[in-house]
This record gives C-alpha cells, structure tokens and sequence, in this order.
C-alpha cells in the first residue's frame, strides 16, 4: 500500500501543473501589447497574434523596443503610426537614395506590399529615380510634356519637378557638379510600376508630405521628408465598439480566434468574450456561453485532462500492485507500455 501512495505522490503535482496550464493560456490571450518602444499599437494591428484584426495578422514586428513591417520585398522599420486623420504609417526603406550617398548610387530593390492587405501606398508619397535610361523612360518637363501629348501626361517622369530641384536636407547634392547625373519625379499608380521603374533607372527615393510643425508655408504647405507613408484602413465593427465600450464594463481589445478568424473580445480580466458587460446577470451568463472557441477548447482539454490523468493514476496503481518484482528488471511481464 505504502508503494502506492509513493507513486500518487510523484503524479499527483504533474495532475495539478497540466490542469493549470489552460487557465494560464486563456489569461495569455488576453495580455496584447499596446506598445512598442514609443509607438503606441492600438487596433486594428496587433504585436501579438489573436490581437488586432486579422486582416493585419502577422504584419507587425516588434523587435528590440523597435516596430518593423513586413512585406513581400522586406522588413521595415516604421517611424510612426497615425490612427487619425487619414491612418498611416511612416516607413524607412534603408536600400533607396540618401543625401550621404550624393551620386554614387547603390543598387536597391523596390518596395511592394502584399495586395491582399489593407495596405497601400499613399498618394501623399513622391518617388524621385536618378539616371534613368532615355530609351525606356520619358524624361521631360511635364508640364511642356502635357501640352504636347495631354493623353500621355501621367506617363512623363518629369524633370522639372520641385523636388528634383529641391532635395529635401541636401538641396545641391546632385548639382551639376556631380557630373551628368539625372532626376525626375514619377508617382507610380502601384507597387508593380515602381518595379518596372527601377528595371531602367539607378536608384530611387521616396518622399513624403507631413504638415509642417512651424506653420511656414512652402512649395505644397507642408514639409517634405524622406519615407514611405503607406496607408491603412481601420475595420471597424459594431462588435468591436461594444468590445471597447468603457461604459460597458471597462472596454476591451478587440482580437480574433487564431483558427477560425472570427471575432473575440479581449478583457482586462483575462476571460474571452464577445464584449466585457458586467453589469447584469444576462450579460455574465453570455459571457460564458459566447467564450468562442479558445475558451471552449480550454474548457475541454480541462476536462478530458482531469479525468485522463485520474485515470492513469489509478491504472497505473493497479498494474504497480500485480506486477512482480525483477529488481529492477524489464521483462513482458511487468512491462508497463
């Protein structure tokens, strides 16, 4: 008897530990980072998978204090997020011109970003290409372009643009000094034609308009600087608002099931709900019943792992007490599995 008791002993804290284990990962669910480094992450991104709206799974990287984005041609840095006022994020893409590099021009690769995503390329970006091919590319004044052939307008990578006369931060730095060196300034209508720029020019660089902070009026009204501004739309659902809802039990994070995709809202008390009302009973009792399916596979395993394991123990007791003693021996006889 007491050989049994020896055993229970050592089984009994693996029974508790496993039982244990789903409580701590429904609590996990609820823990999404709202930060990374100083850029605040709110919906619809998410650092953590389950967190935001699907239509952003796995987009955003935090690494180091340092949020990165990821797209099909690379991962890149993001400078800052904008939630209002036209939502926005403000990348850095290493691999295009900089002031430093003056005319020695580096190979780079173009920037895409995944079609099925809510991302797109903002209209507020202007790409400038240097040395391009005057076989393959139209180079001229656009607006003597335009007159000429207003069909083909949008087609002329226009050399007398303001900013190829005006590099942000480094005005003179292809001057004619440098020594042959062409620019123009083409707005791509997509992702595809950047790359089909690239094919037949040196480099590139992407310039963005933000609002000016002094309020000096320039060229556009606002200042230029370099990066990508990539747009993003924000889903919002009437799920959603009543998930976040402070008067309605302390507003939530609305997430997602990470195997169905379907909506989840994330409380501050770790549980798993549609919303996080508390103020009557209705509400408590759908609170439960609507757990989705991370709470309810919890719930599952919980149970099926209870009564597994309470079932090996007494298994494995009963086979402990017919089995002979061999000193230590294995034989088909007292073989357990």
């Amino acid at each position: 008897m007491a050989i049994h008791f020896h055993w229970s002993l050592h089984l009994y804290p693996i029974l508790i530990s496993l039982l244990t284990i789903p409580a701590a990962a429904v609590s996990a669910t609820a823990r999404c980072r709202t930060t990374c480094g100083t850029i605040p992450i709110r919906y619809p991104f998410g650092i953590d998978d389950g967190c935001g709206s699907p239509y952003y799974r796995r987009l955003l990287l935090c690494s180091f204090n340092t949020l990165h984005l990821r797209t099909p041609s690379g991962t890149y840095q993001i400078k800052s997020v904008s939630y209002t006022d036209s939502p926005h994020l403000i990348l850095t893409d290493p691999s295009m011109w900089a002031c430093s590099d003056g005319p020695n021009f580096r190979p780079t690769r173009p920037f895409s970003l995944d079609s099925s995503t809510r991302l797109t390329l903002s209209r507020h970006n202007d790409y400038l290409f240097f040395n391009c091919s005057p076989a393959r590319v139209i180079m001229e004044p656009k607006p003597v372009f335009c007159e000429r052939f207003p069909d083909r307008c949008d087609s002329t990578c226009d050399t007398a643009g303001y900013l190829c006369r005006h590099l942000p931060g480094c005005a003179y730095a292809l001057s004619s000094r440098a020594g042959g060196v062409s620019c123009c300034s083409y707005s791509p209508k997509a992702t595809e034609s950047l790359r089909l720029m690239l094919e037949y020019c040196a480099t590139y660089a992407s310039v963005y308009w933000r609002n000016s902070d002094s309020g000096a009026s320039n060229y556009y009204g606002e200042t230029p600087e370099y990066g990508v501004r990539v747009d993003f739309d924000i889903p919002v659902t009437s799920g959603c608002l009543r998930c976040q809802d402070m008067r309605r039990g302390g507003g939530g994070t609305c997430g997602f099931d990470t195997v169905s995709r379907e909506f989840l809202c994330l409380c501050r008390q770790g549980n798993v709900t549609t919303s996080c009302e508390q103020d009557h009973d209705q509400q408590g009792s759908s609170r439960h019943s609507n757990a989705g399916v991370i709470v309810g596979t919890v719930g599952a395993v919980s149970a099926a792992g209870a009564v597994g394991i309470g079932a090996g123990v007494w298994y494995f007791n009963k086979i402990r007490a017919k089995a002979p003693v061999t000193c230590g021996v294995q034989s088909n006889e007292n073989r357990l599995f």
